[in-house]
């Protein structure tokens, strides 16, 4: 997942342009409040999923996932800053 996350960062950057915070367009912000929340839904799935597991290696396989998303978000929410 951190691959795919550097590659959303790519695109991010390339998509933006650039472009500071302050500028911005309405849509751009709807799309990074898309991704932020696709993460943060990824994130209450998979620990939910992991939590109902009894397998241990199904277990750790989600609750690695729910990290990964959590950690995804945070880097995301890092670039804007």
């Amino acid at each position: 997942m951190i691959v795919q996350t550097l590659i959303l960062l790519r695109t991010i950057i390339y998509f933006l342009g650039g472009k500071n915070m302050a500028n911005l367009s309405e849509l751009d912000l709807q799309n990074l409040r898309h991704l932020m929340g696709g993460y943060d839904v990824t994130h209450c799935k998979m620990k939910e999923y992991a939590e109902c597991a009894s397998d241990t290696k199904v277990k750790q396989f989600f609750e690695k996932g729910a990290q990964s998303a959590m950690q995804n978000k945070q880097q995301l929410m890092e670039f804007l800053q």
